[in-house]
Parts: C-alpha cells; sequence; structure tokens
C-alpha cells in the first residue's frame, strides 16, 4: 500500500473522508493531523473508499478506516500489507464502536485496550460557561478575583493581533519549556502553527489581554455537530485567572451553539488530570489500541 505524507494540499482530499466520521475525538479533524503530522509522522492512503491513517511514531500503528465505504474490506487490505511486510497490524485510536466492529467481523482476531492517558474529557458547555454550584465554587472565584484584580478585554484572534499572541508565545516557552522537553516542544510547534495557519485550517482564535498586553489565547474549532474541541490553551501563571477567564470567554464568544466542549487528554500528568477533572467532565471519549492477533 502506497502511503504518502500528510500536506497542505491534501486537505480537500482528507476531508472527503472525515466528514462521513461522527466522532467527538479530538483527533477527527484535518486541523488536529495536519497540526501533529511532523510528531507522528502521519501519512495516509485511500483504500477501498476509504482513508487510513499511518503513524510511524516509536511503533507503526494505523487508524482505523474512516470514510463512507466499507470498513472490512480496507481491514483485510490493510492485514495482507501488514503480513507481506512482516508488521503487526496495529489500530489506534479505537472506540468502543470500533472495538464492536472489529469484534462483529473479526471475532477473537483483536486484542483491544483502552488508554486512560489519551482519553478526552468532554464537558457540558454552559457548565463550563455559568460555573453554578458548589462543585465550581473554587472557579468562579478565580474569575471574580481576576474581574477585580484586572482592567482586562476578550478579542476574537485575527490576522492583526496573531503576531501578540506568537510573542506571548514565546515568552510562555522560556517559562515552561526545559530544553529536554520533547514533547513539551512538539506542543509548542503545534501551537504556533494553530496560530500561523489558523484560516487554512478553520480555526477559531480568542484572546485576553490585561492592561492591552496578551497573557492568554485558546484555538479550536468545532468537531462534531454539537461538540466544540479546544485545541490550544496558553497563558501567563503569574497573572492569576488567567486560564480560568480564557477557558470560559473563548466558550462564550465561539461555542454557545455546542452542547459539549472536548478539551483534550492528559497524558497521564498527574497535575494536568486533577486540573480536567476539577472542571467536572460529562464523560470521557475514550480511545485505545487493538492488535490483530495472528492465528
Amino acid at each position: 500500500m502506497d502511503f504518502k505524507p500528510v500536506r497542505a494540499e491534501d486537505k480537500e482530499t482528507i476531508n472527503k473522508y472525515l466528514q462521513h466520521v461522527s466522532s467527538r475525538s479530538c483527533d477527527m479533524s484535518f486541523a488536529a493531523i495536519y497540526l501533529w503530522k511532523g510528531f507522528y509522522h502521519v501519512e495516509y492512503v485511500e483504500c477501498e473508499g476509504m482513508i487510513v491513517f499511518r503513524s510511524n511514531e516509536e511503533k507503526t500503528s494505523f487508524s482505523f478506516p474512516l470514510g463512507a465505504g466499507d470498513p472490512k474490506k480496507a481491514i483485510d487490505k490493510l492485514m495482507e500489507d501488514c503480513r507481506e511486510k512482516g508488521i503487526p497490524l496495529v489500530f489506534h485510536g479505537i472506540s468502543r464502536e470500533m472495538e464492536q466492529y472489529l469484534e462483529e467481523n473479526y471475532p477473537g482476531k483483536f486484542e483491544v485496550e483502552f488508554d486512560r492517558d489519551i482519553a478526552d474529557y468532554v464537558y457540558e458547555t454552559q457548565a463550563l460557561i455559568e460555573l453554578k454550584g458548589r462543585k465550581y465554587h473554587g472557579k468562579k472565584n478565580h474569575i471574580n478575583k481576576f474581574n477585580k484584580t484586572y482592567d482586562w478585554s476578550y478579542e476574537a484572534i485575527t490576522s492583526e493581533n496573531t503576531q501578540e499572541c506568537l510573542d506571548m508565545l514565546k515568552v510562555w516557552k522560556s517559562q515552561n519549556c526545559a530544553p529536554e522537553d520533547l514533547e513539551k516542544h512538539a506542543e509548542i510547534c503545534v501551537s504556533e502553527a494553530s496560530l500561523k495557519e489558523r484560516e487554512f485550517l478553520g480555526l477559531k482564535g480568542g484572546l485576553i489581554r490585561v492592561d492591552g498586553k496578551v497573557v492568554a489565547f485558546a484555538v479550536g474549532e468545532k468537531i462534531h455537530p454539537d461538540t466544540f474541541c479546544v485545541h490550544i490553551e496558553k497563558a501567563f501563571a503569574d497573572v492569576q485567572g488567567a486560564y480560568s477567564v480564557i477557558n470560559q470567554q473563548f466558550l462564550v464568544h465561539e461555542a454557545q451553539d455546542c452542547k459539549y466542549v472536548n478539551r483534550e487528554d492528559d497524558v497521564g500528568d498527574p497535575g494536568l488530570r486533577k486540573a480536567k477533572l476539577s472542571y467536572h467532565p460529562a464523560f470521557l471519549e475514550e480511545k485505545g489500541f487493538a492488535v490483530y492477533k495472528e492465528s
């Protein structure tokens, strides 16, 4: 099978298949695939009316076939191709529905394991906007204190203020990135690209100013008819409440028409997990791996 790298000019081709995917996963958009293609070494192939992505990060793995075609035909071809190349067939980003499909069509042939570290946190949008009730009392206090302490404003990210966000990100990087933290550096590269290529990727952006200076920004997109996804969120930690305010205000201005907001995974980081749980997710969008067991 002739896999090829994901390029900007492939946007229309890839979206032709992704439009048939009904998923709240943060990974199921051209923007997410394009932004992370360098880190995960993503390639794709069109096969049996479907599209399959291949990731060559550490070990080779594949996306479940996506599109309007017959997944089984594409899976059978993948099995044959992997057999010829002497590599195991491993699917990444498997949902519960995909697990069920594999079991129905290949009973007992796939070993599926879900990874808590890569599960997306999905929240009710209005809950994060309104922050009602005792469970959000601390969050509401952070915002109230921010309102009293700072002269601040919100604005959409445009071509006129993008450079200010990039400048803010450069300072954020100097404060938060250790030289040996390759994943954090990859995240910064993705953040930069999301700002520079925001319009091409169809992303929305918002920022917070304090005394005229950008102290926080967020970038995201609608990934499902009822779900908005926040791909990037950055704020200066020394501006108390900035994270809470950009979290709320970005949704107020960009996601009011969506029932849910996906705030992505916690990558197994204990601090990040605690922070994401403190916002009380409606549910986790589970993702896992499926390994074909050769008989």
